[in-house]
């Protein structure tokens, strides 16, 4: 089953405003998901930029986002742990929560948030890595959906 994923920020393949950048505001992006499959026990979010000249980049990591969930808001806080129960991994920064596109000059990069509805919840704890997520949930995930923006730098 797919999730469809979506945001009133920006339409599949276009461009993210500067505002969710790290040339602008840096908040994250607002999302919205379709329905999850039932016996979703957690969600998990991760967003990622392929195109980055030393591999993939991550930009953000979530998890044990509560399944009743369709969205989250614009500028989720920088936080290990948030009010509604989801738990937030560390970026390729350093840092917990959400940083910005900031791609070197030249051809737009491609920054993909991927959703993942599982079967379980995750006993992770905050500051994990996009790689130790996926590694995890491997073997847990009932449905996934992807939104892909652009973002470059002239």
């Amino acid at each position: 089953m797919d999730l469809q994923l979506t945001s009133t920020a920006f339409q599949e393949g276009q461009p993210i405003p500067p505002v969710y950048t790290a040339d602008g505001l840096n908040k994250s992006p607002p999302l919205k998901w379709s329905e999850p499959p039932g016996g979703t026990k957690a969600l998990a979010l991760v967003c990622e930029d392929p195109d980055a000249p030393k591999g993939t980049f991550t930009h953000w990591v979530a998890f044990n986002i509560p399944p009743e969930s369709r969205e989250v808001g614009e500028d989720m806080p920088k936080e290990q742990k948030l009010a509604n129960g989801a738990v937030q991994g560390k970026n390729d920064m350093g840092q917990i929560g959400y940083t910005g596109p900031a791609p070197p000059r030249g051809k737009p990069h491609h920054y993909q948030f991927e959703l993942f509805a599982l079967d379980t919840s995750l006993g992770l704890q905050p500051g994990i890595s996009a790689k130790d997520l996926k590694a995890a949930i491997s073997g847990h995930v009932l449905a996934e959906g992807r939104l892909t923006g652009m973002y470059g730098r002239k």
